[in-house]
């Protein structure tokens, strides 16, 4: 296997085109990753049902049951630099397929932590093995497809997280509630594994990488390249602060649904995470609908979305309570998209290391509200949860305005626009 996985360092000579869409090498690609997006939000995300039952079990409060998914998203956030760096030493491909066998295993290796000590330490070293997808996969699709085929690509890679999310939470959720939660884990272990090999069975070779080994000062140098966009700092806020937000709702609605008036059980509560296919498909359409309108357009529209599905979620009742998850879903799936592919537009040197910037805020507003939520849900209840989500997406959307004054980057061959 170490032969075929050096295979995507290859020889540039002839030149080489890049993959079209409705090509062999496009389906593939996108199969590709497709399943390394479902494996590793599905294994990142599996324990936010549990979180409940990790607090009976370990007798424990909501905000130290959240760290099971908080530490795993911290690592990750904190990783997701170097893994961008060991992209270009090792190769895309080799260094995706080995982050996703490592965290299969480790995910295996959590059924078996026989304390809360240990069961913490072996999801901090998960949140270190997933990191390597997530710093590659978008600059893979980036560096290797036309243009026409990238925000189609982009949107069926986060609709593969978004599926992954949802299966995840929704298989170990509903296994749960009929045998162990060991046993839940372990099923999604045993899968994640046999997607690693799916994955870089499919997966073509890069052919677009940059193909030379970056030293450490480079790579520093790359990273502070970033923070002198205009646009791309405001872009990394935006990942942190609606990406928490959407952590953090989802984190303390089972502790909120299993109290009165809703009373709900283990398996109900697992179903409302069928409300991350409206994710699948919200990232899709609106990505692409972005690349015809215009991302700053866009963006500051999904935000609201996002604070009128919060809204409508703090009404005390199952139907808007689950009216209210659909709708900021959609609106978070939707900010995503257009956030994330705007980065790889702006990018125009270092887009590894931009996309990592990207993803290690994205993360980094995981860990940090998804556990500040807990702490709020400890002393205020819902109410508290509320606030924490009110006001990240307030300061989100007044970063999108912002961001919709911005100019826009010339197209390539094209002189710089005016300024306003």
């Amino acid at each position: 296997m170490t032969a075929s996985l050096e295979s995507d360092r290859v020889d540039p000579a002839p030149p080489p085109t890049r993959i079209r869409r409705g090509s062999r090498a496009f389906w593939r690609a996108n199969a590709a990753l497709f399943l390394a997006a479902f494996s590793v939000f599905a294994q990142l995300y599996s324990v936010q049902p549990l979180l409940p039952i990790f607090a009976e079990e370990f007798r424990v409060d909501a905000g130290t049951a959240s760290l099971s998914l908080s530490l795993s998203t911290a690592m990750l956030a904190l990783c997701l630099l170097l893994a961008s760096w060991l992209a270009d030493r090792w190769g895309r491909k080799t260094l995706m397929t080995v982050s996703l066998l490592g965290a299969a295993l480790l995910g295996l290796l959590v059924v078996a932590a026989p304390d809360w000590g240990t069961h913490l330490v072996l999801r901090t070293l998960l949140g270190i093995a997933l990191a390597g997808v997530p710093a590659v996969a978008m600059v893979y699709l980036a560096e290797e497809m036309e243009p026409e085929a990238f925000g189609f690509s982009m949107g069926l890679y986060i609709g593969g997280n978004a599926i992954g999310g949802m299966s995840g939470r929704l298989l170990v959720g509903l296994l749960a509630d009929v045998a162990p939660w060991r046993s839940a884990l372990g099923a999604l272990g045993v899968l994640v594994l046999v997607n690693a090999g799916l994955f870089w069975w499919l997966l073509p070779a890069p052919r677009h990488s940059p193909g030379r080994q970056v030293d450490a000062r480079a790579f520093l140098a790359a990273i502070r390249r970033q923070f002198t966009d205009p646009g791309l700092p405001w872009l990394f806020a935006e990942a942190f602060l609606i990406m928490g937000s959407f952590v953090a709702l989802y984190n303390y609605t089972g502790f909120r649904l299993l109290q009165p008036p809703y009373a709900l059980g283990q398996a109900e509560i697992s179903l409302i995470f069928l409300v991350y296919l409206i994710g699948t498909g919200a990232s899709t359409w609106i990505g692409a609908l972005a690349h015809r309108l215009g991302r700053r357009k866009m963006l500051w529209l999904m935000i609201v979305i996002m604070a009128l599905g919060l809204a409508l979620n703090c009404v005390p009742t199952t139907a808007t309570v689950i009216a209210g998850l659909v709708v900021l879903t959609f609106g978070f799936f939707g900010a995503h998209s257009i956030a994330s592919s705007w980065v790889g537009r702006r990018a125009r040197a270092g887009k590894a290391q931009a996309t990592a910037l990207y993803l290690f805020f994205y993360y980094l507003g995981s860990s940090t509200l998804g556990t500040l939520g807990g702490y709020a849900w400890n002393h205020f209840a819902w109410t508290g949860v509320a606030a924490v989500i009110g006001a990240a997406t307030l300061v989100a959307f007044l970063i999108a305005l912002r961001l919709y004054r911005l100019p826009p980057l010339p197209l390539a061959g094209e002189p710089p626009p005016a300024p306003p």
